[in-house]
């Protein structure tokens, strides 16, 4: 799960991937090594890893560079922004203050804010925990974008979102939301008596020995900090957003070691007793009972049948990732001082390696026959919607989703095929009845669809002039970190998006456009004055407003 501070949204996912790579001729730290040093290159923005089981370190290095000015290589006890980690903090934090008996996660938010505005609606704190209130989240707000490097206090803060319609009535979705995470630190400030940073202080950093962990400043000196970089052709220099922003929500710093300290006490019950922390562990359900796989603070996943427990962050010029799988006893930490390439699918595949069950490669295949691929061939209908399209030639087996490129499926067994370069697979069964069934699985997500008859039209593209497509080229923030980028080549209008590959979008309006390689659109927006000044991504109902830098 890809989860930021500044929303994780999840675009492309399908084609986003590293070589997969094998255990059979290499031990476990050149594979480590391998799959680190293919995304993060001497002479770039690299990386810190950290791989401990039962508590103890077993890979422990840093790859790149921490600053590109002073020419200065990365170290594993480098201090990075670790983005949406924090939500984790600000999570136990809460529990804390529940153990206490200062609040009640079921306590309304006008008990701690009793001027705010709740709409005629119950917002309790167990909704901010799950991304359940339906509170506008600050970080899609228009107004925001000009006020990231002024410093605000928490009270400054929330009068720039509080008066926002609601999305949602509480309860009814889950929708990553970084007003919420904000309000929980008001609320710890006023359970406390602290200010949300001494409370970290005081309560987490000092106990555990965290003593490279800040709440972030970047007016403090702060020994081994890594410099953030953003990458729009060529690297530059992070752009500043004041730390006083993210607060609760994304404003911790920290290393690779102070991150295992954490993640052992959380495991050892050193901050909350097992109950409490249980709370933070398990996924929920909205009002009308769908789950969805977020506790408080952390994601529910798995790879590869093992169960995971996760979260990710994204800030400017940083991305993060961490993952715990409790079984095992594995934790997988991975700080890095780039925003254009995340960190989950590398830091996934070395825990995977790190618990002996890596994802496949080609070689990795069994034989493939063909009146296997055969039946299994033909078009799928999903229950989200879309279709795919299994085609069997020259001995290869493929996915097409509806318009898009094929990636070839690794077969696995019979009945299971991994896509290749990705994390994702593909699970066929059949019915008495002989009927064909499928099951997408992007690790805990899964997708059902079955064979079907119906070929799905394809959306008709119409012509538009480089003339008429030029005015929608720039940059558009869908969250500090995390952009699509538009460009115009050749005739042809390109999107791009924060450390994803490039493709191309086709018009179906003079301001619709839909990519052929997911099941997505865009339209572009303009202002009074009738320029270009934001797009809207759909994607698997979702609605998502990018405003243009």
């Amino acid at each position: 799960m890809r989860t930021r501070f500044f929303t994780s949204v999840v675009f492309l996912i399908l084609l986003i991937g590293f070589n997969s790579i094998g255990m059979m001729a290499q031990n476990t730290e050149a594979v480590m090594d391998q799959i680190i040093e293919s995304v993060y290159k001497p002479g770039d923005p690299g990386a810190t890893v950290l791989v401990a089981k039962n508590g103890k370190v077993v890979y422990r290095k840093a790859f790149g560079m921490a600053n590109l000015e002073l020419n200065v290589p990365m170290k594993p006890e480098m201090v990075f922004e670790i983005g949406s980690i924090t939500k984790q903090f600000t999570a136990v934090s809460i529990l804390m203050l529940m153990e206490q008996g200062k609040l009640s996660l079921t306590d309304d938010i006008t008990k701690f804010i009793p001027d705010y505005p709740a709409q005629g609606h119950k917002i309790t704190i167990h909704h901010l925990l799950t991304h359940t209130s339906g509170i506008k989240s600050y970080t899609g707000m228009q107004e925001w974008q000009p006020l990231w490097r002024k410093d605000m206090s928490p009270a400054e803060m929330i009068d720039l979102f509080k008066n926002q319609p609601m999305d949602f009535a509480p309860g009814e979705r889950f929708l990553y939301n970084n007003s919420a995470y904000f309000l929980l630190g008001y609320i710890i400030e006023k359970a406390s008596g602290l200010t949300y940073q001494q409370f970290l202080e005081d309560n987490i950093f000092k106990p555990l020995q965290m003593n490279n962990s800040y709440y972030g400043s970047h007016k403090r000196v702060i020994p081994n900090r890594a410099a953030g970089y953003q990458n729009q052709d060529g690297f530059t220099n992070a752009e500043y957003l004041s730390l006083t922003q993210p607060y609760s929500a994304g404003s911790i710093m920290s290393n690779v070691d102070d991150m295992l300290k954490w993640q052992n006490a959380i495991r050892d019950n050193k901050l909350v007793k097992a109950g409490s922390i249980q709370l933070a562990f398990k996924g929920y359900s909205t009002n009308d009972n769908k789950p969805f796989h977020y506790g408080y603070g952390w994601g529910v996943n798995e790879i590869n049948g093992a169960p995971t427990l996760e979260h990710g962050g994204g800030i400017f010029g940083y991305t993060t990732n961490g993952i715990w799988l409790p079984g095992e006893d594995v934790y997988v930490i991975m700080l890095t001082n780039r925003d254009d390439i995340g960190p989950e699918d590398a830091s996934t595949r070395i825990a995977a390696v790190a618990i002996g069950k890596p994802f496949p490669e080609i070689a990795d295949g069994i034989e493939l026959k063909p009146e296997t691929a055969t039946a299994l061939s033909g078009w799928y209908a999903f229950e989200d919607g879309s279709f795919r399209n299994i085609i069997y030639e020259d001995g290869v087996l493929y996915s097409q989703r509806k318009g898009s490129s094929r990636f070839r499926l690794i077969p696995v067994s019979a009945t299971k095929f991994a896509f290749e370069n990705s994390l994702s697979v593909l699970e066929f069964s059949e019915t008495g009845g002989g009927e064909k069934s499928v099951v997408f699985k992007n690790r805990i997500n899964e997708i059902r669809g079955a064979k079907t008859d119906k070929i799905p039209e394809e959306k008709k593209e119409i012509s538009l002039s480089p003339d008429q497509m030029q005015p929608f080229t720039g940059e558009y923030e869908i969250q500090p970190g995390f952009s699509l980028v538009v460009t115009l080549e050749n005739g042809h209008l390109m999107t791009q998006a924060t450390g994803q590959a490039k493709f191309e979008i086709y018009p179906e309006s003079e301001v619709k456009f839909f990519l052929k390689v997911v099941d997505a659109q865009i339209e572009f927006q303009r202002n009074k004055d009738g320029k270009v000044d934001s797009l809207i991504l759909f994607q698997n109902g979702a609605e998502i407003r990018a405003l243009k830098k």
